[in-house]
Order: structure tokens, then C-alpha cells, then sequence
């Protein structure tokens, strides 16, 4: 039980989505129903009137099969030569002559062969003889069918039948030409592919003449080898020659000398003259030895010997600088003990002589390792260039060898007709036509105006974003309903600097109390009422979700109607940003809010009265940040104030959807009346709104929807003619005097 009565709840929850939706499409039939109407009638009236000009068609239809190659071009190695082959995996040969049949150069000769002319005399294009011409494959078969249409049954047989005949004398002509193009290009290549072998062959002989190459694989294994012996011979002769090079520095040391001094000692040893003035010099040291225990060393025979012991030294450097050609200068002393050293002497030469013999050796084995290294590292190379080369002579060679022996073949195959499509259906003269399509084309078009009705039904709602009706606002918004505002004519003005025309709020509740838009706001001021039985609101937020909805004009109305019951009521103008309240009420606003938060005036001075029991405090002068005077503690502090002397306050705020500042004095508020208006307010600004008064958990009394067009207010208010009189039913419709603005301003 419980189960039926689930889905019968279903049932007619989704009854009622599709009577709201039908409801929502026929609305929107209604608002479009003249652009689509028009569509419909010139759709149809346009096809109606191609239906003369129809005339009946005849179609008929020709067939070719086609066939494997014969074999014999398959034994020549030529067997793709007219086989039929795709080249695409997924896609088969037939597909492939579909569009050879639907070429250019086919249709243009079927053209010119019989003359097919248009409409004005001139002759067919290959793009309109294609779309008349429909070719397909029949079934899992090797067979083509090709049909075509027109209004003159001869005219159809003769172009399908000699579409056939072209592509088969095509397909002949082009079977032959492929032959003789390959024997042609065989006799052009040979000789240059001989060519090629023969150049390729000299660029091998050339690179082993100058790279020296016999078998590189033998001379990289001997190459290493060598390195081996010649690491062994450095090895021994390093070990040697470091033996020599310590003897040669150990009698150095002894002697003190270096080679080239130890050469020259060697040569002046064996010079007569230097040893026989040694002799001399040692005769006269002696002599002089003695001499200085008898004597002074002023005495005549001392200072004697001391100059003949200088002449003697000397002599002896002069006679050591002759002999030895200056190569070293040798103390005369040394030369002295050359007895006592001879032997070291030679022996120093005799190893400085076989450290540079070593030293040479070393050397040139050292070169020779180099050599063979240098070239151990380029045999790859050599190898590969080696390798490239053999490659390409043997490349060439089987190029030339494989074109001399297809030759022959070649020229088997072109004497042989190879021929894989014949005609099995040859396309006959149609004797009956057909007018279905006079039928077809009207169908056609009721459907198509049908189509571009909808469709332009559908793309004008969808430009058009905005909500059209308080059905909609109610759905979207969901918040409770505290009253609806016919729309109202507004007084205008133009401005003299800028020409433009400016839109006056009125007050019909001051102008005309005992009117039926008086009524309408004490309705709301009477439903606001009951919102709360447990506390009454006494401070209310008046604001929209984007600019021009008339929520400044809701304001103003809804202060005066409040004050018109005897309530003490203080209207606030709290859009700092664009005021308009002074302009409604025609105040000055030279002190207002502003300079009241800011401690320039006093509550008092800044306060104005219009009517009795309503008090107006207009926004003053625009200050640079709104947002930090209205969300300040001297704000929230003087909002409380003015509950212990008025019953009711009315703050005009600005949009949510361009500041924050409605959604700070709502906190400091009891609630938040949010206005809409038809027309003005789109889907996705509403949508905006509601996720911010919901985000920031705002106390949102109710909507009043402001702006109704008369149609669809009477349809809410219609019984209210027949009770109230017509001076007050018109009276909603009415309008004021204009009133002057000085400055540009629109209506929020």
C-alpha cells in the first residue's frame, strides 16, 4: 500500500513538472508568437511555390564487374600492374574506382561527349553531374552499380552507359601507360644505375689506396700486438735509463760539475801548454811559500813571485779559453787536481753520453707507440666508412642486376591486354517517372517551417536571460511573496549638458493615497506585519540584486504609506554610492549619513520631514569608502538609537549583486526586503544574489515584485474593477508633474 501511494506521489510530482514545463513553452509561444508564425508561413508559402516547377524524373542504372588480373603478370613479378590493391588496410579496392568514376577528368569527358546542358544552355560543371550520379558496391559482391537521374529518360541511359565506357577505355589506356612507363624507366635507369656501380666501385679503390687498407680486421689485430711490444721495450728502457740518470747525478755531485764543464776539463787535460804552465805555477807557489817565512810580504822578492804567480794564473785561463773555445771557464785549481779526478771525470761523460743515447730511444719508441695508437683509433672508423662503401656498390649492384632482369618481363606485359572490368548491365531507357517527390518537397517544408518556428522560438528565449514574469522570480527565489507593483509610468527629463533622458521615481502614496497602488503597499506594509508574531520588525533593509529594479521607489513608498497609518516612521538613504532619495523627496543633500558618521552634524539638522510621522535622512555627501562607514560601530550604534524614537526605519541600500553594503546593514537589521522586477533581472544575477543572502544566513523577509506589465497584473487583480471605482483603478497608471533634476541619475 504504502508503495502505491509512493508512486502515485511520482506520478503526479512528474504530471506537474510537465504541465510546468508545457506551461513554460506555451508562455514562451505566446511572447514569440508573431516571428515565429512569419517563419512558418514564408517557409511553407516558399516551398509551395517550387512545387510547379517539379517535374517527374526518370532513373536508371548500369553494372560493372571486375575481375583479378591474369595470372602471367603475376609470374613476371609485375602483378600489380591493373590488380586491383588498396593501399589502406581497412578500406577495399571498389571503394577506390567509386571515386576514379567520380573524377573530374571522367565526368568532363561524359560532358563534352554528350553535350549535357543546364537549365540556362550552358554546359554541365563535373560538381553537378556528380551530385545526379549515385554509385555504390552491391552487397559482399565485386560488382558497381552506378544510377542516375533526370528529367529526359535518354539522357539518363546515355550518361550511364557512357560513364561505363569511358572508365573502361580509361582503365585500358591507363594499364598500358603504367607498362610502358616502366620499360621506359627501366631503359633510362639502366644505364644509369651502371654508372653508379662503376662510380661507387672507384670510391672503394680510391679510399683503400689512400687509407693504406688491406684487411683491417688483420691490421687492428697486429696494431695491438705492436702497442704490446712496444709498452714492453718503454718499460725496459725507462728502467734503464732512470739507472743511468742516477749515476750521471751521483758523479756530478762528486765532481761539482756539469757536463759541459766536465767536457772541457777533459779536452784541457790533454793540452801540453796548460800543463806545462801548471808545472810552472806550481814551482812558483812553492817558491813563494818559502819565501814569505824569510820575508815580509813587502819585500821585493815576495811582491815578485805574487806577479809572476798572477801572470801564470792568467795565462792558464787564457791558454783553458783557447783550447776549449770558451765553452766553460775551469778554476785553474781544478785543472790542478785533475790527476786525482780523471777517472770520475770520464766516467761522467761516458754516462751523461748514455743517458742521452737512452733518452733518444725512448723517444722514438714513444713516437712509434703514438703512431700505431693514432691508428688503432681510426680503424673503426676506417671500418665503417669501409662497410658504407661495400654497402652501396652492393646496393647498386643489385639495383642494376634487378632491373636488367624485369626488362624482358616488362616487355612481355606490354604486349598483353590486361583488361579486370566488364559491363554485365548496360543502363536501358526508364519509361515511367516519378512525382513523389512534389509530396516529399512539401513535407519537407511544413517540417522545416515546423523546425525554424521552434528553433527561433528557442533562440530568442535563450538570448534573452532575463526572468519574464513573478512565476519565474517566485520559482527561482523561493522566498514568501509580500506583494506585487503594477509597473507605473515614470516622469522624464532631459538633461541640458548631456542631452539624455532621465527617469524620475514618484511617490504615489503621497500624490494619491486612496489610490489602488496605495492599497498595494499597505498590503505589504500589512503583510510584513505578520511575518513575526513574537517580535515586531522594526528595522528593514530595502534592497535588489542589480541596479533599476525600483527597490529606491519601493523604499520611499512603503516610509510614506507606514507614516500615513500614524506610525513613526525614518527613512534612511544608505546608497552612498548613488543616492536617490533626496531627488524622490526633493531634498537638499548637502548634510546626510555620511557626514553624520563621520561626527560632521548632527542627527537633528541632517534629519528632514516631507509628510507627518515620516523623517527622511538622505545620504549626504559621497564619501571615498562607503563600505567602512556603514560596516563601522557609530553605524550599528545609531541604527540602534533609532528604534527608541521611531516605530519603524526604512534603509535604502544599495544593489548586493555591486556592494557589500546591503548585506552589512542586514545584519544589523531585523530583516531584508529584496525587490525584483520583470524584465530587468536576469537569471544568473538573481541565482548570484540568492547563493550571497543564503551564504552570508540573512533574515530575508520576502520578495516584492515590482515593475508587473498591466496584462499580467489585471490577471492577478481582476475582480478588484469590479469593487473598486474607475478614478481608483486608473489612478495606479497615472502620473505626476514632472519634477526638475539638476544632475543625471537612474532609477535603482
Amino acid at each position: 500500500m504504502d508503495d502505491y501511494l509512493a508512486s502515485g506521489n511520482r506520478l503526479r510530482e512528474n504530471r506537474a513538472a510537465i504541465d510546468l514545463d508545457l506551461q513554460k513553452y506555451l508562455q514562451a509561444c505566446k511572447r514569440r508568437w508573431l516571428p515565429a508564425t512569419s517563419i512558418f508561413v514564408i517557409t511553407v508559402s516558399l516551398t509551395a511555390s517550387l512545387l510547379p516547377f517539379l517535374k517527374p524524373s526518370y532513373t536508371t542504372e548500369g553494372k560493372l564487374l571486375f575481375e583479378k588480373v591474369d595470372k602471367t603478370s603475376s609470374l613476371t613479378g609485375l602483378g600489380k600492374i591493373g590488380n586491383l590493391q588498396s593501399i589502406v588496410a581497412n578500406q577495399t579496392p571498389l571503394t577506390t574506382e567509386i571515386e576514379v568514376l567520380n573524377s573530374h577528368p571522367l565526368l568532363e569527358k561524359t560532358i563534352k561527349k554528350l553535350q549535357l546542358k543546364d537549365n540556362k544552355g550552358q554546359l554541365f560543371k563535373p560538381e553537378d553531374l556528380k551530385k545526379k550520379i549515385d554509385i555504390k558496391i552491391i552487397g559482399a559482391t565485386d560488382v558497381i552499380q552506378i544510377s542516375y537521374k533526370s528529367k529526359k529518360p535518354q539522357e539518363a541511359a546515355d550518361v550511364v552507359n557512357t560513364l561505363m565506357n569511358l572508365y573502361i577505355d580509361n582503365q585500358t589506356e591507363k594499364n598500358r601507360s603504367e607498362v610502358i612507363a616502366v620499360r621506359q624507366f627501366i631503359n633510362k635507369e639502366l644505364p644509369e644505375i651502371e654508372k653508379e656501380v662503376l662510380k661507387t666501385e672507384a670510391r672503394l679503390r680510391k679510399f683503400r689506396e689512400q687509407n693504406q687498407v688491406v684487411d683491417l680486421a688483420k691490421e687492428a689485430e697486429t696494431t695491438v700486438l705492436e702497442i704490446a711490444a712496444l709498452n714492453r721495450q718503454i718499460t725496459t728502457l725507462e728502467s734503464d735509463l732512470n739507472a743511468v740518470r742516477a749515476q750521471s747525478t751521483k758523479l756530478q755531485r762528486e765532481l761539482g760539475l756539469n757536463l759541459e764543464q766536465a767536457m772541457t776539463v777533459n779536452i784541457l787535460s790533454t793540452s801540453p801548454e796548460i800543463q806545462s804552465a801548471l808545472a810552472e805555477l806550481r814551482t812558483v807557489e812553492s817558491e813563494l811559500t818559502n819565501q814569505k817565512k824569510l820575508f815580509l810580504n813587502q819585500h821585493p822578492n815576495i811582491i815578485a813571485l805574487e806577479n809572476k804567480k798572477a801572470i801564470l794564473e792568467n795565462l792558464i785561463q787564457q791558454k783553458s779559453r783557447e783550447v776549449a773555445n770558451n765553452r766553460a771557464v775551469i778554476p785553474y785549481g781544478l785543472l790542478q787536481s785533475r790527476d786525482m779526478k780523471a777517472n770520475l771525470v770520464e766516467e761522467f761523460i761516458t754516462s751523461a753520453i748514455e743517458n742521452l743515447k737512452l733518452t733518444q730511444q725512448l723517444a722514438s719508441l714513444y713516437q712509434s707507440r703514438d703512431i700505431y695508437q693514432k691508428r688503432s683509433l681510426l680503424l673503426p672508423k676506417l671500418q665503417q666508412q669501409q662497410e658504407i662503401l661495400e654497402r652501396k656498390v652492393e646496393a647498386a649492384k643489385a639495383t642494376y642486376n634487378t632491373l636488367l632482369t624485369k626488362l624482358p618481363e616488362v616487355q612481355v606485359t606490354e604486349n598483353k591486354k590486361t583488361d579486370n572490368v566488364n559491363i554485365i548491365q548496360p543502363a536501358e531507357i526508364p519509361e515511367k517517372g516519378s512525382t513523389l517527390k512534389h509530396i516529399v518537397v512539401l513535407l519537407l517544408g511544413i517540417m522545416l517551417g515546423l523546425f525554424l518556428s521552434t528553433s527561433s522560438i528557442l533562440l530568442l528565449e535563450i538570448r534573452d536571460k532575463s526572468l519574464k514574469n513573478l512565476e519565474e522570480i517566485k520559482e527561482l527565489f523561493a522566498y514568501t511573496l509580500l506583494g506585487i507593483i503594477p509597473s507605473l509610468q515614470q516622469n522624464k527629463s532631459t538633461s541640458r549638458k548631456k542631452d539624455l533622458e532621465l527617469i524620475i521615481p514618484e511617490v504615489p502614496v503621497r500624490n494619491a493615497p486612496n489610490s489602488f497602488i496605495g492599497e498595494i503597499y499597505r498590503m505589504i506594509q500589512a503583510n510584513i506585519k505578520f511575518l513575526s508574531s513574537d517580535k515586531e520588525l522594526r528595522v528593514i533593509v530595502v534592497t535588489s540584486s542589480v541596479p533599476k529594479e525600483g527597490k529606491s521607489t519601493v523604499a520611499a513608498n512603503l516610509a510614506a504609506v507606514m507614516a500615513q497609518l500614524g506610525r513613526r516612521v525614518l527613512l534612511i538613504d544608505a546608497d552612498l554610492r548613488q543616492p536617490v532619495q533626496h531627488h524622490i523627496w526633493e531634498l537638499n543633500n548637502n548634510q546626510g549619513l555620511s557626514n553624520l558618521l563621520v561626527g560632521q552634524t548632527e542627527f537633528s539638522p541632517a534629519v528632514c520631514q516631507d509628510i507627518e510621522h515620516l523623517e527622511i535622512l538622505t545620504s549626504g555627501v559621497k564619501p571615498p569608502n562607503s563600505l567602512a562607514l556603514l560596516d563601522s560601530q557609530r553605524m550599528s550604534s545609531f541604527i540602534q538609537s533609532t528604534t527608541d524614537k521611531y516605530d519603524f526605519v526604512i534603509i535604502d541600500s544599495p544593489p548586493l549583486l555591486l556592494t557589500a553594503d546591503a548585506l552589512t546593514l542586514g545584519r544589523m537589521s531585523d530583516g531584508i526586503l529584496l525587490v525584483n522586477r520583470p524584465e530587468i533581472l536576469d537569471r544568473k544575477s538573481a541565482t548570484l544574489a540568492k547563493e550571497m543572502l543564503e551564504r552570508s544566513e540573512q533574515n530575508v523577509l520576502g520578495l516584492v515584485v515590482n515593475g508587473i506589465n498591466k496584462k499580467e497584473f489585471n490577471s492577478y487583480f481582476y475582480h478588484a474593477k469590479t469593487y473598486l471605482t474607475d478614478e481608483d483603478w486608473s489612478d495606479y497608471t497615472s502620473s505626476s508633474s514632472p519634477t526638475p533634476l539638476s544632475k543625471l541619475f537612474n532609477i535603482l
